[in-house]
């Protein structure tokens, strides 16, 4: 297996967990191990009693096992990859959030803000959960890219598409941290219709969960405009941003459509869990489409007049393109099949 495939498969699993981690909350096994961690119930090998233990359990077994393999992930960039290539630095922040990942769960359990605990600190927390895992999630994003891209993502070469960019995914956290207090308000305040459940929400009485739940399907929308307004500007980076352009959109179209369907059928688990994954999908479509505008080389350095290049050494096949390095960066104009004859 190479480096790039065991990398894919780590963010499989660490999707795989987060989607068990909504389980845990949202069939309310949060406190199936008592308020102890790392210990179960204050047991290192507990035997679980009721189906609850055994959900929480579960979920903190599998989440070790990821830490062990982004911990091999760590290793492996480091054997494999020389000093300052994207890889090593992308591996280690994603060791770093999946630690801060296991410190905020381990907040939530020793805090006792699990189960029923319908606290203001309990939607912050799980905010900040949220945010954390979409950090992880990025990490281990860009850690599978380096594998085969090695080209570093920088906001100095970014221009306003790369800054447009960063937007979008400043938006995509606010957006993700309105929707846990909404899964976390659906879990705790259920209703028995969605007529019901809108009067939840916009009663005088209604608790702090619930008005901001009604906020997150505006966000929605409201980022999905914003995605569809400055996709101009991010396709004019090249072929394959515009191609992530379409894949973006299209998985931020499917996401915000099961929104309104789980709201429709008052948020039975599995559509809470597939809206979830639904959102990794559109937050990792985007970090792809952010890190290749971030990437790009600069329009104006894509395309020069022949005579502004110095030292080319062009194989005869070649003819009118042109190609050479400038620095660690390779300057080429069309056709842009003839990039297999840069050096």
């Amino acid at each position: 297996m190479s480096f790039g495939r065991y990398s894919k498969a780590v963010l499989a699993v660490t999707l795989a967990v987060i989607a068990w981690g909504a389980y845990v909350r949202a069939s309310g096994s949060g406190a199936g191990c008592g308020s102890h961690w790392p210990t179960c119930n204050g047991e290192l090998l507990p035997r679980p009693k009721t189906v609850q233990t055994i959900i929480e359990l579960t979920h903190r077994l599998t989440s070790g096992i990821d830490l062990l393999l982004v911990v091999g992930q760590v290793v492996w960039a480091w054997r494999a990859f020389a000093a300052g290539h994207p890889a090593r630095r992308w591996a280690g922040l994603s060791l770093l959030f999946m630690l801060t990942e296991a410190g905020v769960g381990a907040g939530l359990v020793l805090l006792e803000l699990v189960a029923d605990d319908r606290s203001t600190a309990r939607g912050l927390w799980m905010a900040m959960h949220l945010v954390n895992t979409f950090l992880l999630l990025g990490a281990l994003t860009l850690t599978a890219r380096a594998a085969h891209d090695d080209r570093p993502v920088a906001l100095s070469r970014a221009g306003l598409a790369g800054w447009l960019g960063v937007g979008a995914l400043a938006g995509a956290l606010v957006l993700g941290t309105s929707g846990a207090v909404a899964a976390l308000g659906d879990t705790l305040f259920p209703a028995g219709s969605l007529r019901e459940g809108v009067a939840q929400d916009l009663a005088p009485t209604a608790h702090a969960l619930l008005r901001l739940r009604v906020l997150h399907p505006v966000l929605a929308l409201s980022l999905l405009g914003y995605v569809l307004l400055v996709g101009a500007s991010w396709r004019a980076q090249g072929e394959r941003a515009s191609r992530l352009v379409t894949v973006t959109v299209g998985a931020f179209g499917a996401q915000v459509l099961l929104g309104f369907v789980n709201l429709g059928l008052l948020a039975p688990i599995p559509l809470q869990l597939a809206h979830l994954l639904a959102a990794d999908a559109v937050w990792i479509c985007l970090v792809l489409l952010v890190a290749e505008v971030l990437s790009s080389p600069a329009p104006s350095a894509v395309r020069e007049p022949a005579g502004a290049l110095r030292g080319a050494h062009l194989p005869a096949p070649v003819g009118g393109a042109i190609a050479h390095r400038a620095g660690h960066h390779r300057v080429l104009v069309e056709p842009l099949h003839l990039l297999r004859y840069v050096p």
